[in-house]
């Protein structure tokens, strides 16, 4: 998580890096964002999930409710809605496709394109990290 921590911040230079392994507790549990940024240029929390294995449709669960209760708890009046980023070692196109479907507006997709990190240089991180574990 170190690598790709210094990794994100490499890229744009609009990330402030706030934790790893980030706590958000909701009722009497806690659950932990893999990592977590502010982007200054966007004003969001930006939450990145990092998964070893094959993209599954439960991952985008588990993000989406993340997301959620960074901005229910964490997020400031002022600030932007949390946006999350999921990271998988690998995928099915047709799945991710339908897990997608519902979820994503294109106007809120076209509009963080432009300021968050390439998604081919995210994956590509991804592969080296995971490969270089192996």
């Amino acid at each position: 998580m170190e690598q790709m921590k210094n990794f994100i911040l490499k890229l744009g230079r609009d990330f402030i890096f706030i934790s790893e392994e980030y706590k958000v507790q909701v009722g009497n549990s806690d659950f932990y964002i893999d990592l977590l940024f502010y982007h200054r240029g966007l004003q969001c929390l930006v939450a990145f999930e990092l998964k070893a294995d094959k993209f599954k449709p439960e991952h985008l669960g588990q993000l989406n409710f993340y997301l959620e209760a960074l901005d229910r708890d964490v997020k400031r009046q002022n600030e932007n809605p949390s946006i999350g980023v999921l990271l998988c070692k690998d995928k099915d196109s047709e799945v991710v496709e339908y897990a997608l479907s519902r979820s994503l507006s294109p106007t809120m997709v076209s509009e963080y394109k432009t300021q968050l990190p390439d998604k081919k240089a995210l994956q590509k991180k991804l592969h080296e990290l995971f490969d270089n574990r192996s």
